[in-house]
């Protein structure tokens, strides 16, 4: 995996083709934006995502997926889940079997399907490893220390991985448990946003670290549901990624809960924002994902009333507060 294709130009995607590149590997990175390929090919800078970071002149960037996919030995799909499918299906003609890795924290709210399992349907012939874990992009590019997850139940695929995008300060490790990490990566995006609502409201560090808590106590129940390890979400994309996104003033997730929490409605939370706030979507899909498998998740529920059903943050607090006493 000397050759890698980047599909998408976000934050997450240009700092991947960073890393990828100081791992020794030469970067074609695509995105539907001129604007962003034209920064990295003649400024060596995202300046709409990540602008003040020099790129190195190994990534070279095109609007054109088949140009970008042109002898590459992998691709990693660093687009929204919600533009997971529609991405994969346009660039199939071009994978020919290529080894994906894919890179979005989301679960599809049409199908509710994990990325792994889309890819499954969608491009039955290519070999798939999912990427997560505590990790934000201008960190990351920065060349900050950072450690990920990278699962396959092809543990070969996921050593290949490994071993194209590891680097003294980029240090991924290895699981055979991709639906563990997918829902560790899915579900943390809504406790974000609980946790934020709860800092919104000036609720104290008690109620949020109980939110944490409780909130992995769901993302578990909802991963053994689905078939994944309970150790998985003791590791980097589950436990990890869950405090570092529900404590970071980094996170989108967390700040949109901030706002929500204190008086902002989500259409001007959300105004502005070029980057996707990934589980606005996720509430609604994790949500029925519950419903359907019969797990309770009572934070996810409230999270998604409030965001998709008008429910008031005060009337949700509330219901969380009066639930019964249980064991834990």
């Amino acid at each position: 995996m000397r050759r890698i294709a980047i599909i998408g130009g976000g934050a997450w995607g240009t700092a991947l083709a960073l890393v990828a590149t100081r791992a020794g590997a030469g970067i074609r990175l695509w995105a539907r934006d001129p604007a962003i390929v034209a920064g990295i090919n003649e400024r060596r800078e995202n300046t709409v995502y990540l602008p003040g970071i020099a790129l190195d002149s190994a990534i070279a960037a095109t609007t054109e997926p088949e140009i970008a996919l042109d002898g590459a030995e992998a691709a990693l799909l660093v687009v929204p889940a919600q533009f997971m499918r529609t991405v994969l299906a346009r660039l199939k003609p071009w994978l020919r079997g290529m080894p994906l890795l894919l890179c979005a924290k989301g679960i599809e709210t049409e199908s509710l399907q994990t990325m792994s399992e889309l890819a499954a349907e969608v491009a039955a012939d290519c070999p798939v490893a999912v990427l997560s874990g505590p990790s934000f992009a201008g960190e990351v590019a920065r060349d900050l220390p950072a450690a990920v997850t990278i699962a396959s139940r092809d543990a070969a695929l996921a050593e290949a991985f490994t071993t194209a995008l590891g680097t003294p300060h980029f240090r991924p490790y290895r699981s055979r448990d991709p639906l563990g990490v997918e829902i560790g990566g899915a579900v943390k995006n809504v406790m974000a946003i609980a946790c934020g609502i709860v800092e919104g409201r000036g609720l104290g560090d008690n109620a949020r670290a109980a939110l944490i808590t409780r909130g992995l106590s769901e993302m578990i129940r909802l991963g053994l549901a689905k078939g994944a390890e309970a150790e998985t979400f003791r590791g980097l994309s589950g436990l990890g990624d869950l405090v570092l996104t529900c404590t970071a003033g980094q996170s989108r997730n967390y700040t949109l809960g901030v706002a929500l929490g204190g008086g902002t409605s989500l259409a001007a939370a959300l105004a502005g924002r070029r980057s996707v706030v990934e589980g606005v979507a996720t509430a609604a899909a994790v949500a029925r994902l519950a419903a359907r498998l019969d797990v309770e998740m009572p934070i996810t529920a409230a999270v998604e009333g409030v965001l998709h059903r008008n429910l008031p943050i005060g009337a949700m607090i509330e219901a969380l507060l009066s639930r019964p006493y249980r064991s834990e």
